[in-house]
C-alpha cells in the first residue's frame, strides 16, 4: 500500500505543482488590474452581506489507512458547523468530497441542512466536473440562498507535513492577491484594458473561483496520498518491531523449554 500510495503521490504532486502557480498567477494579475484600475470595480461574488445562511465544503478521502487525515478535517468541519449555529447562522448546504466524512457529518446536521455528496469526483479528478460544483456554489451565492461559503481541506506542504486549511471561498476579497498581500502591496502596472476592465473582471473572477476549488481538491488528494505513505511507513515499522519482539519471545521460550528438557535428562541419569 505504501508503494501504491507513493506512485499516486508522485502524480498528485505533479498535478498540484502545475496548478498552484497558475492559480496564484491569475489571482495576482487580477489584483494588479484592480490596483491600477479607476472607478468602482465590483463583482456579485465580492458583495458582502450579513451572514444568515452558509455553506461548508469539506475535502476528505474515499478510503482509510491515511492516519489522522480524515479525522482532522471532519473535526474541523463539525467545529465550523457548530460555530455557525452558535452565531445563529443556518448551514444550508454541506458539500462533501470523500466518503469518509459523509457518515460523521450527517450526525451533526440539522433537518434544514442539505448534504451534497461529490465523492465520486475524487476517483477521476477533472476540471470540468469541479467547475460545475463551483458554478452551483456561485449560483446559490448570487441568488442569496447562502451568504458565505467556507472551504476545509489539507494543503500539501511536503510528504511529512499537510496543513489543515479553513478559508472563505465566498465572498471573495478582491483587495488581496493569491499570497494574501494587500492591493497596495501588489505591483502597480500601467495597463491598457481592452476590452474594458469591467469585462475582464467579469471573466477573471469566475475563472479564479473555478480554479480555487479545483486546486483545493488537487491539494487534498496530494495530502491524502502523502498521509497514507507516512501512515503505511509507520505501520511497517510497528509491524517490524512487533515481529522482533515476538521472535525474541519465541527464542526465549524455546531456549527455556530446551533447558528444562536437559535438566530432566541430567536429573534422570544421576538417579
Amino acid at each position: 500500500m505504501k508503494m501504491v500510495a507513493s506512485a499516486k503521490l508522485h502524480k498528485a504532486q505533479q498535478a498540484i505543482g502545475s496548478m498552484l502557480p497558475y492559480e496564484k498567477g491569475l489571482n495576482r494579475i487580477m489584483a494588479s488590474f484592480l490596483s491600477g484600475a479607476t472607478g468602482d470595480i465590483s463583482s456579485p461574488f465580492s458583495t458582502k452581506r450579513e451572514v444568515k445562511q452558509a455553506a461548508v465544503v469539506i475535502f476528505t478521502s474515499n478510503s482509510s489507512l491515511c492516519g489522522g487525515f480524515n479525522s482532522n478535517a471532519i473535526k474541523s468541519a463539525i467545529q465550523s458547523i457548530k460555530e455557525y449555529e452558535d452565531k445563529g447562522v443556518s448551514v444550508q448546504y454541506v458539500y462533501v468530497f470523500g466518503k469518509k466524512a459523509e457518515e460523521s457529518i450527517k450526525k451533526v446536521l440539522g433537518p434544514a441542512t442539505e448534504m451534497r455528496n461529490k465523492s465520486n469526483l475524487l476517483d477521476h479528478p477533472r476540471y470540468a466536473s469541479v467547475m460545475n460544483v463551483a458554478e452551483e456554489l456561485m449560483g446559490l451565492y448570487v441568488q442569496e440562498d447562502i451568504d458565505e461559503v467556507k472551504l476545509i481541506y489539507h494543503h500539501f506542504k511536503n510528504t511529512a507535513s499537510q496543513l489543515l486549511i479553513e478559508e472563505k471561498y465566498l465572498p471573495i476579497d478582491v483587495t488581496r492577491d493569491a499570497d494574501g498581500a494587500k492591493e497596495t502591496e501588489v505591483s502597480r502596472l500601467n495597463y491598457i484594458f481592452e476590452p474594458s476592465i469591467e469585462d475582464l473582471f467579469s471573466e477573471l473572477v469566475p475563472k479564479s473561483l473555478h480554479l480555487k476549488l479545483y486546486a483545493a481538491m488537487l491539494d487534498s488528494l496530494a495530502s491524502e496520498h502523502a498521509a497514507r505513505v507516512v501512515a503505511m511507513q509507520v505501520a511497517t515499522d510497528n509491524a517490524d518491531e512487533l515481529l522482533r519482539d515476538l521472535t525474541l519471545t519465541y527464542n526465549k521460550t524455546r531456549q527455556q523449554a530446551i533447558t528444562t528438557e536437559l535438566l530432566d535428562i541430567v536429573g534422570g541419569s544421576m538417579q
